[in-house]
C-alpha cells in the first residue's frame, strides 16, 4: 500500500516523536523510507542563528536519523535539499514518488495566525499524495 515513504525531519521534538510511527508504517509495509532534510533559506522572519540554516548540522541530523532506523533494521535513503521546506518537501514527494508523507506537528497551525505560515499545513495543502500528521 505505501511502497515509498518520505519522512521530513528538523531538529524538533516532534520530529523524534514521529520516528515510532514512521518505524511501525514502514515495517509493516515493507516500505522504502527516504528521510529529508532542508537546509532553510535564511529569511527576515529566521534568525541567523536557527540551526537548520546550516548544511553541517542537517547532515549529521540526517546521519543521526538514518542510524536510527538502521538500528530498527531499516535501511533508510537520506535526501539532503535547500529552500522552502513545505515547497521542497513536496517536490521531493512529487520526484520520488511517495505513496506516503509523514510528519510531525508543532501545533502552530492551530490558530489562525500561525496556520498560514505553518509547514505542515503547507504541506497537506500542497501534497502530491497522502499526509499522515503525528502530534
Amino acid at each position: 500500500m505505501f511502497k515509498t515513504v518520505l519522512f521530513p525531519i528538523d531538529q524538533s521534538r516532534e520530529a523524534r516523536e514521529a520516528a515510532d510511527v514512521v518505524t511501525n508504517v514502514v515495517q509493516k509495509y515493507g516500505s522504502r523510507l527516504v528521510l529529508l532534510s532542508v537546509v532553510e533559506e535564511p529569511t527576515a522572519d529566521a534568525p541567523s542563528t536557527d540551526p537548520m540554516l546550516s548544511p553541517e548540522v542537517v547532515a549529521k541530523l540526517l546521519e543521526n536519523a538514518q542510524s536510527l532506523f538502521s538500528q530498527q533494521g531499516i535501511q533508510a535513503e537520506v535526501l539532503e535539499r535547500q529552500g522552502k521546506p513545505a515547497f521542497t518537501i513536496c517536490d521531493v514527494a512529487d520526484e520520488i514518488e511517495a505513496d506516503l508523507i509523514i510528519m510531525g506537528c508543532r501545533g502552530l497551525g492551530l490558530t489562525e495566525d500561525g496556520a498560514t505560515d505553518s509547514v505542515t499545513t503547507r504541506v497537506i495543502n500542497l501534497s502530491p499524495c497522502p499526509v499522515l500528521i503525528v502530534p
